[in-house]
């Protein structure tokens, strides 16, 4: 199961640069679990930090970047994140939307996305939302304009809500969107047919017994 997303209202924070790899998102020295939990504290590590980090650092005694955006006080809280172009890009490493998630960010808006990080993303309950640049644009300005710049996402009306009144639609694949709505995975939506992939397998015992056999 993934944490559901139908709705949420959240502080914007800016990633302000296109071609963003994954790699920039979460660094390979700090790739040495699959618990997916623990990420955040090394997201954006080399924006983050002054220093080189490395696994097991001690995160008291670094010294933080004060002009990377995310540690700015009015962006601090962040739950959705607005970037540029070809997000996710670089290598297929499923850690970068679980650094993200554990971050606390539940939507990312960009032009485009990175092919397979798109996918991983709405497999660990983050919504990947596509906008044209140009509304990009006009989101990234009044960003800048207004402390304390917030948004509301619709997943099921598939609609990004301003607080002026202005709302952009963002088109999904169908699938993708009932999953992240009813916080299933793709093995979750496999396990939906448990009772018929067992009656399956009871049955393909019966007629070929040499096949389970085989299989010590």
């Amino acid at each position: 199961m993934i944490e559901p997303f139908t709705r949420h209202r959240g502080l914007v924070g800016p990633m302000d640069r296109a071609n963003v790899d994954t790699d920039m998102i979460i660094p390979k020295q700090f790739l040495k679990s699959i618990k997916k939990t623990g990420f955040g504290l090394n997201l954006f590590d080399e924006l983050r930090y002054l220093d080189q980090g490395h696994q097991g650092s001690n995160l008291e005694e670094r010294e933080e970047n004060p002009d990377f955006p995310l540690n700015k006080e009015r962006y601090i809280g962040s739950t959705i994140l607005l970037t540029r172009k070809n997000f996710g890009c670089g290598s297929s490493r499923e850690h970068a939307p679980w650094a993200l998630k554990d971050y606390g960010f539940r939507a990312i808006i960009a032009p485009s996305f990175a092919d397979i990080f798109y996918n991983n993303c709405f497999k660990n309950g983050l919504l990947p939302i596509t906008l044209h640049w140009d509304l990009v644009d006009q989101l990234f300005n009044q960003l800048y304009s207004e402390v304390g710049f917030s948004i509301s996402i619709d997943l099921c009306l598939q609609k990004v809500f301003l607080d002026n009144g202005r709302n952009f639609t963002f088109q999904i694949d169908e699938f993708y969107k009932n999953c992240l709505i009813e916080g299933l995975d793709e093995i979750d939506v496999t396990l939906r047919d448990k009772d018929a992939i067992l009656r399956y397998e009871t049955e393909r015992r019966k007629l070929h017994p040499w096949i389970f056999g085989a299989i010590k």
